[in-house]
């Protein structure tokens, strides 16, 4: 790791984004006559906290001069920002046009571009990344013999078999850098990672470019004033990734498919399809799933015409063929053989918090714990409920909230998604950062127009789910409980702090009795 100051003004200046070096003495465009210039910096930061001997700080966000005060005594060599603050400091400014694409440039560069050490596999989509990503580590890792990292919403993985509960879906640029760096040095050959919508609105990969990309799925989801505007917005940063990958994979059901597939032709980049299919339906896709029963819990997967045999996921529902599906072809843009033992490795896999089924010692009720936010997960919850138990009739219960302080539209779309299939709605806290839950809570009970259904708050998370459960062992017949939003999580976000939390499925076993 070598990154001096002369060093960053070079790449910054190549990016086109110095605009000056500012010190007491002069304003320049480059570091000639700032004290020891060639002397590479030992840390980097964005958080003013971590200031040691030898920084260089990164200042984004709503960063405020005073943070300054008293940091070239703790060690600070000098800092990157869109402002000039000499003001506070003697030592010399880096100022940019942007800090964000500043620090992701400059971390990689710190930690010795250590992409270049790893097949970098990055997946995007509303929903089915997670699931997708850790189908896709579970090949590579088989392939591979354990060298495959992971980052993913719900864990990191950077030596190929430890997780550790992650905090973002995409890390911030520098996070992201330092961890590839560790999992390279770890022998890691590969690293799989979700790629959410603000990793390009905010750029946390500005400068990154993946040697194969996918595509999953497009809904809308996360329009607020804090996220994207509008769903065009949403949809146009999701689409960058196919302009910064060397090879592409795409759902060939997507909604604006053919759109995607301009922006890989437009990339120069290559591009294979995949498709799901239920029924008869033809489809030119480069692979193709089809159930091999009546039941759907196994299916045939075939590769250009060719067959690659049985495939049964541990995973329920059929939706998650599709993300087995990406999972194949993206192993295979990595150099996996399609013949390759190495694919049915994601047949055993289980992503914690994702549809995670429990069933109580009576048979009656079955509850199941998943990430389900928005009206396209949930319907597809409640399509996997009717499939799976609708000949035994199913009352169903959905424990819900919705996350505070953003994506607004997603409590009036979970409540539509389900308010005419189920018989109760729960509604209780979620995450959030400033807005309180009762709020949130009584927004989306009062979206609730049809009168069939039973809705209630209750805010306590744990007596959301007692309530559901009890009332499920008072009924006769089949009860099903949804619980979705927070999944494997043993947190809550409440006033913008962590909140320790039993964890969905935690309740869920304990009340259930499950051993």
């Amino acid at each position: 790791m070598s990154l001096s100051l002369a060093d960053g003004v070079h790449l910054l200046s190549s990016h086109h984004l110095l605009d000056e070096v500012i010190t007491p003495e002069r304003w320049s465009l480059n570091a000639d006559g700032t004290d020891n210039a060639d002397v590479p910096f030992t840390h980097i930061t964005y958080d003013t906290r971590t200031v040691r001997e030898g920084t260089l700080l990164v200042c984004k966000g709503r960063f405020r001069p005073e943070f300054l005060d008293g940091l070239k005594e703790r060690g600070l060599v000098a800092y990157v920002s869109e402002r000039d603050f000499s003001d506070h400091t003697e030592v010399p400014g880096l100022i940019v046009n942007d800090a964000r694409k500043a620090l992701s440039l400059l971390s990689a560069a710190f930690y010795g571009m250590p992409q270049n050490e790893l097949t970098v596999i990055g997946i995007t989509g509303t929903k089915g990344k997670t699931t997708t990503a850790y189908f896709t580590q579970a090949i590579l890792n088989a392939y591979s013999n354990g060298r495959c990292a992971l980052f993913s919403s719900v864990d990191n993985c950077l030596d190929g078999h430890t997780y550790v509960e992650s905090e973002l879906t995409t890390p911030e640029s520098l996070d992201a850098f330092r961890m590839m760096r560790e999992a390279a040095d770890n022998g890691m050959r590969y690293l799989v990672m979700e790629v959410s919508s603000q990793a390009y609105k905010v750029n946390r990969v500005h400068g990154l470019t993946f040697d194969v990309g996918a595509f999953l799925n497009i809904s809308p989801d996360h329009i607020s004033d804090i996220e994207h505007p509008t769903f065009e917005d949403y949809l146009y940063c999701k689409r960058q990734l196919a302009y910064h990958a060397r090879a592409f994979v795409l759902n060939a059901d997507a909604d604006h498919a053919d759109l995607i597939r301009e922006d890989a032709q437009a990339a120069g980049i290559p591009l294979a399809d995949f498709a799901l299919r239920t029924d008869d339906a033809p489809t030119n896709a480069t692979l193709t799933a089809r159930p091999s029963n009546a039941e759907h819990s196994a299916f045939s997967i075939a590769a250009n015409g060719h067959d690659l045999g049985e495939f049964s996921l541990s995973l329920a529902g059929d939706f998650n063929y599709a993300n087995a599906l990406a999972a194949v072809a993206l192993a295979h843009e990595a150099g996996v053989p399609f013949d390759s033992a190495a694919m049915h490795a994601m047949e055993s896999v289980h992503v914690p918090g994702r549809m995670e089924l429990f069933t109580g010692t009576d048979g009656d009720t079955v509850a199941i714990v998943d990430y389900a936010h928005n009206y396209t997960s949930v319907r597809a919850l409640i399509d996997f409920v009717e499939q799976r138990y609708g000949e035994r009739k199913p009352r169903i219960t959905l424990v819900a909230g919705s996350a505070g302080n953003k994506a607004f539209d997603r409590r009036q779309e979970i409540v539509e998604a389900a308010q005419d299939r189920i018989a109760r709605f729960v509604f209780t806290a979620e995450d959030t950062d400033t807005e309180p839950y009762i709020d949130i809570c009584n927004e989306m009970l009062g979206h609730v127009t049809n009168d069939h259904v039973d809705a209630t708050v209750i805010v306590d998370r744990v007596k959301a789910i007692e309530s559901a459960v009890e009332q499920a062992h008072s009924h006769d017949g089949l009860d099903v409980i949804l619980i979705i939003g927070k999944g494997h999580e043993r947190w809550i976000k409440d006033l913008n702090s962590h909140v320790a939390y039993e964890g969905d499925d935690c309740v869920v076993e304990r009340l259930l009795n499950v051993a």
